[in-house]
């Protein structure tokens, strides 16, 4: 019974996905409008091309900065029950901990930590 249920539940998802994109369409008005086209930034007008590439840098300093923030979440449950599992506890917190120090020097040679 485990996979019919699987597979039954995951028909009725894809069944009802389906339908709601089906009748979203049906339902919706299709009048075109140049101005929702156009780049809306904070209700001033745009000057000039609105389609600028930033530079790479910024994307991997944001990368980096997600990276030892979503740490946080692995490491704050850890610190919890550290007394309670011990020296296996601490063995891997510090391989954790290396492994993201290896990134961190990564990102470093790599000047993604630099401001641009």
């Amino acid at each position: 019974m485990g996979s019919i249920s699987i597979i039954l539940l995951m028909a009725c998802g894809i069944i009802f996905a389906v339908a709601a994109i089906a009748i979203g369409r049906k339902l919706s008005m299709k009048r075109f409008n140049p101005t929702k086209g156009e780049a809306y930034e904070c209700g001033i007008q745009t000057e000039g091309d609105t389609w600028v590439q930033l530079h790479i840098g910024y994307y991997l300093f944001a990368l980096v900065f997600l990276l030892f923030d979503v740490e946080i979440a692995f490491v704050y449950p850890w610190a919890v029950v550290f007394k309670e599992i011990g020296m296996v506890a601490f063995v891997e917190i510090v391989m954790f901990v290396l492994v993201l120090f290896l990134g961190l020097l990564y990102a470093y040679k790599k000047k993604a930590l630099t401001w641009m």
